[in-house]
């Protein structure tokens, strides 16, 4: 893949370049890379290639995955990309001359290496004034979203971009950039024996899908029984989980309505009803609910749990629902779930959300900037995301841009 740099790229680097100086080190919660095409394939063995493959169609390349063909991502080489930032009219509900996301979007960028590579994300980083970043993939939703109950394929795709990672980042380069450790729970043994190796290289923390866990006989709760022992691993190693958006299956809600596409099609907002469920707030406190109720995080208290690009407007409803939980079955819970959720559970709010509303039920303490550096969703500029917490105090502000996640990554609970 080319890195080439074109004039619009270039734009947005000076840009970044005007960035603030809030005089500590930052450190983000959510940045990303896009996946080379040998990112699931170099170390995929031979007999699924089949199963994960890149093929051109009509002169475009798509993804053939378990036996179909994937719409999810329209571009999945990510060869152009929208520009980091382009779509932050839409986010923030100020898209009044109605464009498309397709329009707002603007001319796309062509491939960057800081996308993809440490080196140069390092440099970009220094240019931001952001001092460590936890860094996800974008295109692995496809693997337990898009897999059916083939469990040997998954955590042969999961195993082989983790190896990739360790091979062109690492899992903490430089002590400032930690990419995750992707785990599918699909199988418990496989799931400890991923676990296992990647905490030989050194992860400070794990992807977790927010998502019922996939498998042979259907979806079940991760609170049951069958994961303690690979909770009991997390627990004891001093690393956090991070419950990242993904296509988590939620997007079947809308098309219970709509009677539309058979799989989620990352980008499309062409129908408002879309803009009215929150499946992504759905899916994670879903998540929550049965790690709360299903006792994973009173019986693995040492366990820190961080809810990554999945906003915050759910936050309160479930507070709401927790609360009747305890008070209709309270020798349910070992606990009030409540205090649970507060003492275990760090949250990463979107720009376009109400901080103060979100600090009336999660403590400053437990709330994380988050970038989304470089999707179009984020802002071009990550330090502007100051400008969302001018209301609270400068200890409440630096813990939110700094001190919370740098005590996760240096394991204080």
């Amino acid at each position: 893949m080319s890195f080439r740099r074109n004039r619009m790229v270039q734009t947005v680097m000076e840009r970044v370049k005007e960035t603030r100086d809030l005089g500590y080190r930052v450190y983000d919660a959510d940045g990303h890379y896009y996946e080379p095409m040998d990112a699931f394939r170099r170390h995929l063995p031979k007999k699924y290639h089949k199963d994960f493959q890149y093929v051109q169609i009509d002169g475009r390349t798509k993804l053939a995955i378990n036996g179909h063909l994937s719409d999810y991502l329209p571009n999945p080489t990510f060869e152009v990309v929208a520009a980091p930032g382009s779509h932050e009219t839409w986010f923030r509900s100020e898209n009044w001359e109605g464009k498309t996301l397709r329009e707002l979007t603007g001319e796309p960028l062509t491939f960057q290496p800081e996308f993809a590579e440490p080196v140069t994300r390092l440099k970009l980083l220094d240019e931001q004034r952001v001092h460590a970043q936890l860094v996800f993939p974008t295109l692995a939703s496809v693997i337990e979203g898009h897999m059916g109950n083939n469990v040997e394929l998954m955590a042969a795709c999961v195993h082989s971009l983790n190896a990739w990672v360790a091979d062109e980042w690492t899992f903490h380069y430089q002590d400032r950039l930690f990419p995750c450790a992707y785990v599918s729970l699909a199988d418990a043994d496989l799931a400890c024996a991923e676990l296992d190796w990647a905490l030989e290289r050194g992860a400070r923390h794990i992807l977790i899908r927010p998502a019922p866990v996939p498998g042979l006989f259907g979806s079940r709760s991760p609170g049951l029984p069958e994961f303690d022992k690979f909770w009991a691993k997390v627990n004891e190693s001093n690393i956090f989980v991070v419950l990242h958006v993904s296509d988590s299956g939620y997007d079947r809600v809308y098309r219970w309505w709509s009677g539309g596409a058979k799989e989620m099609i990352a980008f499309d907002r062409s129908d408002p009803l879309k803009s009215c469920i929150d499946s992504q707030g759905r899916a994670v406190s879903d998540m929550i609910s049965a790690l709360i109720a299903h006792g994973v995080m009173t019986r693995f208290p040492n366990i820190r749990w961080v809810s990554a690009e999945n906003g915050s407007i759910w936050v309160p409803h479930l507070m709401k629902m927790l609360r009747r939980a305890y008070g209709q079955l309270p020798k349910s819970f070992t606990k009030d779930p409540v205090e649970t959720f507060q003492e275990s559970v760090f949250v990463a709010p979107y720009y376009e959300e109400d901080f103060n509303e979100l600090k009336l039920y999660v403590p400053a303490e437990r709330i994380l900037f988050g970038s989304d550096w470089p999707h179009a969703e984020c802002l071009a500029r990550p330090l502007d995301y100051f400008n969302e917490v001018k209301d609270f105090t400068p200890a409440e502000q630096k813990m939110f841009m700094s001190s919370n996640l740098r005590g996760l990554l240096e394991g204080k609970r």
